[in-house]
């Protein structure tokens, strides 16, 4: 997937502000990394942190395993030990610590069974396991540490002969009593028309239902769930283990905002575009300001696309409806939007057999809503608009020169991990770009403002990445580490790269 890259880059300052009129003073700076030496196996995924230990702790995807990390000396990440957990199935998912305990998810060996949660003490003694749903994906502590949030996104299999419903666990700590939320009650309609739906006949709505990502407020009373498929959030009131309500995300409507959607037009060729974007997000946090409740999100967009099922098509490829689209055959042209991935279970809106409304995957952008459904900020095409200035000869890349625009037509840079970070005054949101394999920081502490503050990224384009020698690749994972409770008393956050199976700590200046 990764080729070889030829310039280096390293961009670890404040590079530019929103206006190109003030300056920023959050700066980041690689200071240590480790290396599992794999590459694309998902050997560092998602990355959580013990404060009193000093340790990480890290999904290793190529070893099954959560990996453990000692940084008390934060220029060094040294090897700490594992938790193999292939005793309570395939391996881990997901990661989260608090205080003395590490809470882990764990799919079944088959893939559509009833995943478990596991939960060790930090110093590896083993507290007890329990059953949850079908591939729990997500774990995330409350912020009171008195229970976990997992999100069972009961995926499909590939033949899509099996299609089991997604849940959301409630899971009491350390008694590791289940309380489960289920979507059985919900229907299309509870979401609009910006709900996204895509499935073979005889899938029912709730089992279209993927729970990906959960956000819990820091009073630990209500919880955001991002249905990434779906194009939505759920919100649970986490006292009585009940939806609240649910709302979809609308799109990122690309005649208002510019993009480049061709990797066959040879340059960065950012332009409006009759197209609707699910934003669809991965990674989601939750703050509260001035008593409302807010979540942040990645919006990095994602299809069901089985052997036994598959929504995607290039728009080349479809019928467009010719008054609608009366330039159809230009639109269509590679270099435009015929390369484009879009779904085709929407966007047919009259039955006919054509297209009258092309609908595509991901906001390339970050947004912030608030619990009531109201979208107060989104950054639309910012982030793009700045990789093109920064960056241009990976611009849209799969983290390499040579790659250049290659991602143009499938979710550009691709927003996917996602962390918050109270520092001084101040909230900032770290954005991780899959694809770029940078972070994107903002300053988020007035929501319905936030500012572009800085990008930073630790691959090397004069490297090779299947030679391991091109630094971090797909940044999977992010941390924050408060000076309060880093071991040298900064500010810092830690990253695990799936790709490149990196985890690079950074310092926050």
């Amino acid at each position: 997937m990764f080729k070889s890259i030829s310039k280096a880059l390293l961009l670890a300052s404040c590079l530019a502000a929103p206006f190109g009129s003030q300056a920023y003073a959050l700066t980041l700076e690689p200071i240590a990394k480790h290396s599992a030496n794999v590459f694309d196996e998902g050997a560092a995924e998602i990355v959580s942190y013990d404060k009193a230990g000093k340790k990480l702790f890290v999904v290793d995807g190529h070893d099954k395993a959560i990996d453990i990390f000692d940084i008390s000396n934060p220029s060094t990440i040294k090897e700490a030990g594992t938790l193999n957990v292939t005793d309570f199935g395939k391996g881990a998912n997901s990661v989260d610590v608090h205080g003395d305990y590490v809470a882990i998810a764990v799919e079944n060996k088959d893939k559509q069974a009833n995943g478990k949660l596991v939960l060790y003490k930090t110093d590896g003694t083993l507290v007890g396991d329990v059953e949850l749903g079908a591939l729990p994906d997500c774990v995330v502590f409350a912020p009171n540490g008195k229970f976990v949030m997992v999100a069972n996104e009961g995926e499909p299999s590939d033949d899509f002969k099996t299609d089991p419903v997604g849940t959301v666990s409630i899971v009491s700590i350390p008694s590791l009593e289940v309380k489960t939320v289920g979507f059985g009650d919900l229907k299309a309609e509870d979401f609009g028309d910006d709900f996204h739906t895509a499935a073979p006949e005889g899938i029912s709505f709730e089992q279209q239902i993927e729970p990906e990502y959960i956000a819990i407020t820091p009073d630990s009373k209500t919880a955001f769930v991002s249905l990434q498929e779906s194009n939505a959030i759920a919100v649970i009131d986490t006292e009585t283990a009940k939806l609240k309500t649910t709302f979809a995300l609308g799109f990122q409507d690309y005649s208002k905002v510019k993009a480049d959607l061709s990797d066959k037009d040879g340059k960065i060729n950012r332009q409006n575009w009759p197209v609707l974007s699910f934003r669809m997000p991965d990674t989601v946090k939750a703050f509260a300001k001035d008593g409302v409740n807010y979540v942040v999100m990645a919006n990095e967009g994602d299809s069901r696309d089985y052997d036994g099922y598959s929504e995607e098509e290039r728009l080349g490829k479809v019928k467009l409806d010719p008054i609608a689209f009366p330039n159809a055959k230009e639109l269509q042209k590679k270099e435009n939007l015929g390369r484009l991935k879009i779904t085709t279970a929407q966007g047919d809106t009259d039955g006919d057999g054509d297209f009258d409304v092309i609908y595509g995957y991901g906001g390339r952008s970050f947004s912030i809503f608030n619990e009531t459904g109201e979208m107060v900020f989104d950054s639309a095409d910012e982030i793009e608009a700045k990789l093109a200035e920064l960056v241009p000869s990976a611009f849209n890349s799969q983290g390499a020169n040579e790659s250049f625009d290659n991602r143009s037509d499938d979710k550009g840079a691709e927003p996917e991990a996602l962390e918050l970070a109270e520092i001084g005054s101040k909230l900032y949101a770290f954005i991780g770009l899959e694809r770029m394999s940078g972070i994107v920081v903002y300053d988020i502490t007035d929501p319905a403002k936030a500012t572009f503050v800085t990008y930073a990224s630790n691959t090397k384009l004069d490297g090779e990445s299947e030679k391991l020698t091109a630094g971090d690749i797909a940044p999977e994972g992010i941390k924050f580490i408060a000076g309060k409770d880093s071991p040298n008393g900064e500010p810092m956050i830690a990253v695990a790269n799936e790709v490149s199976g990196t985890v690079t700590l950074w310092a926050v200046k």
